[in-house]
């Protein structure tokens, strides 16, 4: 009899047991309290308040009164508005163009640092200084390099004999986008190259062993081998790079401040000058809501492409 009372006093649970589990269960809760309350601080109650103020009607006048609700009135006036369609061409050709190359020449260099050779680190190293700078600085260079007087690309141009006379890159309306475009792709293609070689590293070294002994050559082993395999790391890097080369404010702002004739205003420019020089603040809130709704659309498609190539 002693010995059942004994089973049953220790299978019953013990209450300091009990607690302490519940608190180490909620004070995994306490350790991402600062981070979510961070998140919630300044960036969900931002995005949020923005869109209500898109629907709303507040300029600089009335931003102590009250707000008048005008529905989608303010997205029918931006639609409407050329200037939209100027700058959101713009930013689909600064964004198409500046991924095309970066993408593509950062994978070139990947291939070729991916190959032990003597200084390869160093090289390397040396390589990430463009997108290591600070924004400002790597703007304001660009803007003496393309200077139409002494500017250096001017100077090499004409020493090897491809323009006679000193071209004006960033005061001219059918260069000036252009210029915008080679600076972030000299920023962005370090961020491709070191991406894109930490995939390469990831790759095993049989599979190509193996196709080397059934003959195959570098350009069937880079199709059939090393783009099948890369298809996820691309994918996200694609991804990343659209939704930070969309949102590209500063390199522009600084080389040209979206001139001459508004040939350089991308829609993130187009945003701050409703907001900041029109002072309408419920039009730039517009423009900043829709650029957040296309980003948002974007990174749904890709999660549906990668969502159905896991289900295949």
């Amino acid at each position: 009899m002693q010995e059942k009372q004994t089973v049953i006093r220790t299978a019953q649970p013990d209450s300091r047991t009990s607690s302490s589990w519940k608190w180490r269960s909620w004070s995994n809760y306490v350790f991402i309290l600062p981070g979510l309350l961070f998140m919630v601080t300044f960036m969900v109650f931002p995005i949020i308040y923005n869109i209500v103020l898109s629907f709303q009607n507040v300029t600089l006048l009335n931003l102590r009164g009250e707000h008048e609700f005008v529905g989608w009135q303010n997205y029918q006036t931006m639609f409407q508005d050329p200037l939209f369609t100027v700058s959101f061409s713009n930013s689909a050709i600064f964004t198409s163009a500046s991924i095309l190359f970066q993408f593509t020449i950062g994978f070139a260099l990947a291939l070729f640092f991916n190959r032990k050779f003597p200084g390869r680190d160093f090289m390397r190293s040396i390589m990430l200084l463009g997108w290591m700078m600070p924004i400002i600085i790597t703007a304001t260079l660009f803007k003496w390099m393309f200077a139409g007087d002494f500017g250096v690309i001017n100077h090499l141009l004409q020493v090897i004999g491809i323009i006679d006379k000193p071209v004006f890159w960033l005061t001219e309306h059918h260069s000036s986008l252009a210029g915008t475009i080679m600076a972030n792709i000299w920023i962005g293609i370090p961020f491709n190259m070191v991406i894109l070689l930490s995939g390469l590293q990831s790759l095993p070294d049989h599979l190509y062993e193996a196709a080397k002994i059934d003959g195959a050559s570098r350009f069937r082993q880079f199709t059939n081998i090393t783009l099948p395999l890369m298809k996820p790391t691309i994918m996200v890097l694609l991804m990343l790079g659209i939704i930070y080369t969309f949102k590209v404010f500063d390199l522009i702002y600084i080389m040209t401040g979206g001139g001459p004739v508004n040939s350089t205003t991308v829609f993130p420019l187009y945003a701050y000058r409703m907001a900041f020089t029109n002072y309408d603040l419920s039009m730039g809130a517009t423009a900043a809501s829709f650029m957040f709704f296309v980003l948002i659309a974007l990174a749904s498609v890709y999660l549906w492409i990668v969502r159905k190539e896991e289900h295949q």
